[in-house]
């Protein structure tokens, strides 16, 4: 049997075997880990490529947008170096939070998004960037090009949530958000990240 190009015969891994998008750093991929209604934290199996139960959710906060990760993409000594504050890269691939009008309220899904900016998250003493983008084909956003198109309200959202999704009572939490930086900052980003990835994986 003959298979029409480009075609996955079997299943790709949504980390190494899809692409980081179609213009990078500007317009990229994502793979959708969580939804704005999941109250269960979801995350990739590294070995598998499958959505893995990582864990309940203890506080009530959901996430304020959809939420994944950019293939072939990983948080190492470049990323590290972006990060003043950090010991380095958490080794996982870089994170993004892609807005939409519509709800979207299935995970593991693909779609394209364009970067606007980021939230530099510190985790651990750990760079775990957030890149912010807007789901490309969105009507209602289409006009946001940086993070400051978009409602402060929503960023504090945003940095809420990183900031005590990991909160147990009675401990501080080992996350905070350095700073928040436009599309210029998180194009550079997503540019260490992916020679992150090519440094620690191959092209």
């Amino acid at each position: 049997m003959t298979f029409p190009k480009p075609f996955y015969r079997w299943r790709p891994h949504p980390w190494h075997g899809l692409e980081v998008g179609k213009d990078p750093p500007r317009l990229v991929q994502a793979y959708i880990e969580i939804t704005p209604f999941d109250v269960v934290k979801y995350e990739i199996d590294k070995a598998t490529g499958y959505l893995r139960v990582d864990r309940p959710q203890r506080n009530s906060s959901l996430p304020p947008t959809l939420y994944g990760f950019i293939p072939r993409t990983y948080c190492g000594k470049n990323i590290g170096e972006l990060a003043g504050a950090a010991a380095g890269g958490d080794g996982d691939p870089l994170d993004i939070c892609v807005i939409s009008e519509r709800p979207i309220n299935r995970s593991e899904v693909i779609l394209s998004a364009r970067v606007i900016g980021g939230l530099q998250l510190i985790d651990n003493e750990e760079a775990d960037d957030k890149i912010v983008a807007i789901l490309e084909t969105d009507h209602m956003w289409d006009n946001a090009q940086d993070i400051v198109d978009l409602p402060n309200v929503l960023i504090e959202r945003l940095r809420h949530y990183f900031e005590t999704y990991k909160l147990v009572p009675n401990e501080p939490s080992p996350a905070y958000v350095a700073s928040v930086y436009g599309a210029a900052q998180a194009h550079k980003v997503v540019e260490a990240a992916m020679k992150d990835y090519e440094l620690e994986f191959g092209g």
